[in-house]
C-alpha cells in the first residue's frame, strides 16, 4: 500500500481520511478490471461505484458546494489501482459538473441518476476545429419557437457512444466569441444525435466523434442563462482540473511503488539495485516530485473548498505540475524495470500509455502555463 501519511496535511478532515480509507478498502477488492472492452467496463465501473455510495461526491445537493478535496482523493485511489476506474469516477463529475453548479431543479433530477449509477455522463466540448479554444466553438443553437435547433460537430468526447446524457455547448450568438455560447442538457436519445466514429487512442477509453444535425432541444434544456456558456464551461474545469492532477498523482504514486518494489528485488552485482546510489537518487527525485505534486493538488482543491470562489491560477497549477511530473516519475520507473518496463501487462507499461492522455485533456500543458502567466503577470 503507498504512503498515506500526506492525510495527516492540515489540508484534510477526519471525513476525508474515513473516504480515504472506505475507497482504499474498495478498490482493494474491486480493483483492477479487465480493459478487453472497454465500453463494458466503463458500464460496469459506474454501477459499481454508483451501488457502492462512491459516486455521490461527483455532485452535490441544490445550496451545497461540491467537495474538491473529495474528489482528488477519490481519483488518485482509484488512478493509483486501475486508469479506467478513474476515468469512470471521474467522467460522473465532470459531465454534471455543469448541471450541479447552475443546473434547473429539472435538469438537477439528473443528478441522481448519475450520482446513483444507473447513468453515464459526458461532457461535449471538444470540436475538430478548436480544442482548449473554447471561445471559438462553431456549433450552433439556432432559436426557433420554444427552444432550439442544434448543429455541429464535437470530438474526443469521452463516454462518447455509451453516455445516456451529456452537457454540450454551442454558440446561441448573443455576442462575438466567448461570450455567444451557451450550455444545454442533452439526453443521449435525441433525434440528431449521431456517433460518427468511436476514436482509439493509447490508453483504452470510450471517445467517440458526436455530430449534430437539426437536434431540437426544449428551452428547458439550456443551463444557465444564454451567453453564459463560457462562464460555465471555464467554471466547471476551475473545479476538475485540480482533479486530473489528482489522478495523475494516483499513476505517480503507483509507480514509486513499483520502482521501489523492484529496486529492493532486483540484485546485481552482489546486491540489491537500492543499494546504487544512482538508483537512490532516481528514487529521491520521484519521491519529492510526487510530494511537491501532492502539496499543489490538495492546495487547490482546499483553497476551493474553503471558500475561494475561483482558483484559476492555483488549479492550473496542479494540473501542470502533478501531470508532467508524473510522466517524469512514471519514465523513470519504467527505466529502473529495464525491459520489462515495456513489456505488456506489466503496471508500469500500462501506466506508461495512461499518463500521456493527462497531459492533454481539460487544457493541455501549455494553456495552463499561459493561464498561470497572465495570473502573475496581472496581479
Amino acid at each position: 500500500m503507498s504512503d498515506a501519511t500526506f492525510l495527516n496535511w492540515p489540508f484534510f478532515e477526519a471525513k476525508h481520511r474515513a473516504l480515504s480509507a472506505a475507497v482504499e478498502a474498495w478498490a482493494a477488492v474491486n480493483l483492477p478490471v479487465s480493459h478487453a472492452d472497454a465500453d463494458a467496463a466503463c458500464r460496469g465501473l459506474v454501477a459499481a461505484l454508483g451501488k457502492a455510495g462512491l459516486l455521490r461526491p461527483t455532485g452535490a445537493d441544490a445550496g451545497e458546494a461540491l467537495d474538491v478535496r473529495s474528489l482528488c482523493l477519490i481519483r488518485e485511489i482509484l488512478a493509483r489501482h486501475d486508469g479506467l476506474a478513474d476515468f469512470a469516477f471521474a467522467m460522473q463529475g465532470l459531465g454534471m459538473g455543469a448541471v450541479t453548479l447552475f443546473g434547473s431543479p429539472e435538469q438537477r433530477r439528473w443528478l441522481e441518476k448519475t450520482r446513483a449509477g444507473t447513468a453515464i455522463a459526458g461532457f461535449a466540448l471538444t470540436e475538430p476545429g478548436s480544442g482548449s479554444d473554447v471561445a471559438h466553438t462553431a456549433t450552433v443553437a439556432d432559436a426557433m419557437p420554444g427552444g432550439f435547433r442544434l448543429t455541429g460537430d464535437k470530438t474526443y468526447i469521452s463516454n462518447g457512444g455509451i453516455a445516456d446524457v451529456y452537457v454540450i455547448f454551442a454558440r446561441t450568438g448573443e455576442a462575438p466569441g466567448a461570450k455567444g455560447l451557451s450550455a444545454f442538457l442533452l439526453p443521449a436519445d435525441t433525434p440528431g444525435l449521431e456517433v460518427v466514429e468511436r476514436i482509439d487512442v493509447i490508453a483504452p477509453h470510450p471517445l467517440a466523434h458526436l455530430r449534430l444535425t437539426g437536434v431540437e432541444l426544449p428551452e428547458t434544456a439550456r443551463i444557465g442563462g444564454g451567453g453564459d456558456g463560457f462562464k460555465i464551461a471555464m467554471s466547471v474545469l476551475d473545479v476538475f482540473r485540480a482533479t486530473v492532477g489528482a489522478a495523475a498523482l494516483g499513476f505517480a504514486r503507483r509507480a514509486l511503488d513499483e520502482a521501489l518494489t523492484r529496486v529492493k528485488r532486483v540484485r546485481a552485482s552482489g546486491g540489491s539495485l537500492a543499494e546504487y546510489q544512482m538508483v537512490q537518487g532516481h528514487i529521491a527525485d520521484m519521491a519529492l516530485q510526487v510530494d511537491a505534486a501532492a502539496l499543489l493538488v490538495y492546495r487547490a482543491a482546499w483553497t476551493k473548498d474553503t471558500g475561494a470562489a475561483r482558483v484559476t491560477r492555483e488549479a492550473a497549477m496542479a494540473k501542470l505540475y502533478a501531470t508532467e511530473a508524473a510522466q517524469q516519475v512514471i519514465d523513470t520507473a519504467l527505466q529502473l524495470h529495464g525491459g520489462d518496463g515495456v513489456r505488456h501487462g506489466f503496471p508500469v507499461e500500462s501506466l506508461y500509455r495512461e499518463i500521456r492522455a493527462l497531459r492533454i485533456y481539460e487544457g493541455a500543458s501549455d494553456v495552463q502555463r499561459v493561464v498561470i502567466a497572465r495570473s502573475v503577470l496581472g496581479a
